[in-house]
């Protein structure tokens, strides 16, 4: 399955409501479920902040869902 499609449904929301909170369509949004567009930076760090996790794992390249230490260089 899906990570995004996962993280998503493990808070109980349909697309619609995520793409409300990137302040996008419900049709962009699920382009990005099905891997049919490259999610931008800057709705990666938005994803992985709401969902409490790195963009390494959204994007497969770790297992580990538990986010990084925060930067000290973003404080």
């Amino acid at each position: 399955m899906n990570r995004l499609k996962e993280l998503r449904e493990d808070k109980d929301l349909y697309q619609k409501d995520v793409a409300k909170i990137l302040n996008m369509s419900q049709t962009g949004y699920s382009q990005y479920e099905t891997e049919t567009n490259d999610i931008p930076i800057e709705i990666l760090k938005k994803l992985a902040d709401y969902y409490n996790t790195s963009i390494d794992y959204l994007l497969y390249r770790t297992d580990e869902r538990k986010p990084y230490k925060k930067s000290i260089i973003n404080k």
